[in-house]
């Protein structure tokens, strides 16, 4: 077995958005958080390169502690972003935090960054599992070696990488929309070559 690896930095930035209420009247409630979902759509939609979707939507009711009745409703509703753009998606997630809260924000390799380094790295991890499989043969005195199987496996440590708690708060608190600072880090891009083979001895 050999594994190459190398560490890429994340091109890809996702947030997640959310409008939380409640109220007595579950209909009137819903009709809030949908309008202030629309128009966060609304104003996302036209941000280029952006692309948008609706996350989870659910409601609950609250519960009166002594006789243990319905006093109210609660609904959350979700709104998330992606892009490799992170200006524009950081400058729309401080305009919408005006109207929305912050449910997190996280930062990965898109996928036709992770293949293409997986493709690079592919010579490489054929290159060191040969120089592993002549280590062995001669370790055991061999003259030579007999590849049986091989298998090439991509794959890669896709840590989410959190936002600074503190530029969540400032964006979140702030009268005006000013763009987050970013830090979006890395992950590591590793390829295995897992095979058997056979030496011939002398």
């Amino acid at each position: 077995r050999a594994e190459v690896s190398q560490e890429v930095a994340h091109d890809l930035m996702q947030v997640s958005l959310y409008s939380e209420a409640q109220d007595k009247d579950p209909a009137k409630l819903a009709a809030q958080i949908t309008q202030t979902i629309n128009q966060a759509l609304t104003q996302a939609r036209a941000s280029q390169g952006v692309t948008v979707s609706l996350g989870n939507r659910n409601s609950y009711p609250i519960y009166d502690g002594a006789n243990r009745k319905i006093s109210a409703w609660r609904e959350r509703a979700e709104l998330r972003l992606e892009s490799a753009d992170f200006a524009a998606l950081s400058q729309l997630t401080g305009q919408l935090l005006q109207q929305l809260k912050m449910g997190n924000m996280s930062f990965s390799i898109a996928s036709a960054t992770q293949k293409k380094t997986e493709d690079a790295l592919l010579q490489d991890a054929i290159n060191a599992f040969k120089a592993r499989a002549q280590l062995a043969t001669n370790a055991l005195g061999g003259k030579d070696y007999k590849l049986v199987s091989l298998s090439l496996n991509g794959g890669g440590f896709q840590a989410p990488m959190p936002m600074r708690m503190g530029a969540m708060k400032s964006m979140a608190e702030a009268d005006a929309a000013p763009t987050p600072e970013i830090e979006a880090g890395s992950s590591q891009v590793s390829v295995n070559a897992d095979g058997v083979i056979e030496v011939l001895m002398p």
